[in-house]
């Protein structure tokens, strides 16, 4: 496993990330989910990403879980808000700060995160509000630094530009050979300012390990068969010119001696300024060969290629 500073931030992180989104829960898939969490550090990953949404605080008291008894120096923990957790908690105001950090830190069970993240902007509180609540939790100890998630390029110069409050380290965008508008404006950004990216997506749900085959139903075990999870896949990426496209990749993958799940890492992680790859794993051997693109080298005309491939059929994106 490789590793890389994250911004301007004393942390350093894997360059694969284990995410806890989809595949944490209290019920059947919870020790499925230990298991991988333990593999994962077994094979030197040391960011683990959650939030306090997933699953309603499920995925942190899993992640608490599995997380017991490991030393606390051995990982980097990051966790996020902002989405609704009751009829009335929910946004960036500097109660909810306080109040759904004290929450998260009891599920994860520890005393302190690495990383406290905004899952989205807040459009309903003032940004001086939001940016002194996460200054006064870094200074109270409980948060080490502070990052943000799918914010407006222009809402990220402006909370920059708050004199004497903390800074952003990292930045959690989609990004991936069929998302690339993080390309536009956000890493030219955040390369200025000290801020590294942890791309969520980075297969684009799935649909880059090629498992989507077009002119034939999606698998049923599949997450674009779940109606429960399957919202953040655009519909134009299961089109049959998509899918022969992605179909394309699988020689150059070949050819550089990955899987395709594997070649989609190693492009997002081309990028300097990308500190990690969040992936996700139902199964221990999925973290394995998600681990394992780490540090690979492959000839840059093989992203040439894929970029090619991709980009005849990605259309242009703008957030």
């Amino acid at each position: 496993m490789k590793y890389r500073q994250l911004g301007d931030s004393q942390l350093t992180v894997s360059e694969i990330a284990f995410g806890s989104w989809l595949n944490f829960s209290n019920g059947p898939q919870k020790d499925a989910a230990i298991a991988c969490v333990h593999r994962a550090l077994d094979r030197g990953i040391t960011l683990l990403d959650t939030a306090n949404v997933y699953g309603r605080g499920a995925a942190e008291q899993v992640l608490g879980e599995a997380l017991a008894g490991i030393s606390r120096d051995s990982y980097v923990l990051a966790t996020k808000l902002f989405f609704p957790m009751s009829s009335t908690d929910r946004g960036l105001s500097r109660a909810q700060v306080f109040k759904q950090l004290d929450a998260s830190l009891a599920r994860l069970r520890v005393s302190h995160v690495d990383l406290y993240q905004c899952h989205r902007y807040d459009a309903d509180t003032p940004l001086e509000e939001t940016m002194q609540a996460l200054s006064e939790v870094v200074k109270a100890g409980k948060v080490r630094y502070i990052g943000f998630s799918e914010w407006p390029v222009d809402r990220v110069q402006a909370a920059l530009a708050i004199p004497q409050v903390e800074k952003f380290v990292s930045s959690q965008p989609q990004y991936s050979l069929l998302h690339r508008d993080p390309e536009r404006a956000l890493i030219p950004l955040s390369t200025r300012s000290g801020i590294s990216q942890i791309v969520w997506s980075p297969l684009a749900q799935g649909v880059l390990t090629g498992k989507y085959l077009p002119g034939t139903d999606v698998p049923r075990d599949s997450r674009a068969a779940n109606a429960a999870i399957n919202g953040f896949i655009k519909p134009e990426w299961l089109q049959p010119n998509v899918l022969e496209a992605v179909q394309k990749l699988k020689p150059l993958a070949a050819e550089a001696g990955l899987t395709p799940a594997q070649f989609a890492l190693a492009w997002v992680l081309r990028q300097p300024n990308v500190g990690s790859a969040i992936t996700g794993a139902s199964r221990p051997e999925q973290v394995d060969e998600n681990a394992a693109t780490s540090g690979y080298a492959v000839a840059p005309d093989l992203f040439r290629d894929a970029e090619r491939i991709m980009g005849g059929v990605a259309a242009p994106e703008r957030t």
